[in-house]
C-alpha cells in the first residue's frame, strides 16, 4: 500500500460514511477506505453542499440543445450550475488533486456509470458521467468509479 502515501484524492463524501446521500444516508465503504490507506483523502459532495441533506433525487438528463443537465425529479428545476460552480471551486482550490474517486451512478459523481435520461425519463444508457467527474476528466485528473477502483490491482 505504499503507492497511495500522501497520493491527494478526491472522494465522494458519502463513501468515507458521511450522511450526505439524498436520503440522509451513506455509502460507508470500509474496503475502499482500507484500499486508500495512506493516501490525503479530500472529500467532496456537491449535491449536499448546494442543496442540503435531506433533498430531492436528481436525474442527468440529456437536453434538446444536446447538452446534459442535472434536473430535480421532483420540480424539474435545472440543477446544473450549482453542480458545476462547485466542481470548479472545489478543483481551484485543491490543485493538488491526483485521483478523483466518485460514488458510482451518481449524477454528480459517477465516473462512468450515471443513468441518462431522456426528459421523459426514458433511460438512454447508465454509462454517463456526472457533472463533478466532468470537471475533473476536464482538468486532466485521473478519474474512476468507487466499484472499478476497488477492482485495480495497486
Amino acid at each position: 500500500m505504499h503507492k497511495m502515501k500522501n497520493q491527494k484524492v478526491a472522494i465522494s463524501a458519502c463513501l468515507m460514511g458521511e450522511k450526505c446521500k439524498y436520503d440522509g444516508g451513506d455509502n460507508l465503504n470500509a474496503s475502499l477506505l482500507q484500499k486508500l490507506e495512506g493516501a490525503d483523502l479530500i472529500s467532496f459532495c456537491p449535491e449536499s453542499e448546494s442543496f442540503g441533506t435531506p433533498r430531492p433525487r436528481m436525474d442527468l438528463i440529456f437536453q434538446e440543445d444536446k447538452s446534459i443537465q442535472v434536473i430535480c425529479s421532483v420540480t424539474d428545476k435545472n440543477l446544473s450550475s450549482q453542480i458545476e460552480s462547485y466542481a470548479y471551486r472545489f478543483f481551484e482550490n485543491h490543485k493538488e488533486i491526483e485521483l478523483f474517486i466518485g460514488k458510482d451512478r451518481s449524477p454528480s459523481c459517477g465516473v462512468h456509470s450515471a443513468k441518462l435520461h431522456q426528459k421523459d425519463k426514458t433511460l438512454i444508457h447508465n454509462n454517463a458521467t456526472g457533472l463533478m467527474a466532468k470537471e475533473a476528466i476536464r482538468r486532466g485528473i485521473k478519474a474512476v468509479d468507487a466499484e472499478i477502483y476497488l477492482k485495480e490491482k495497486l
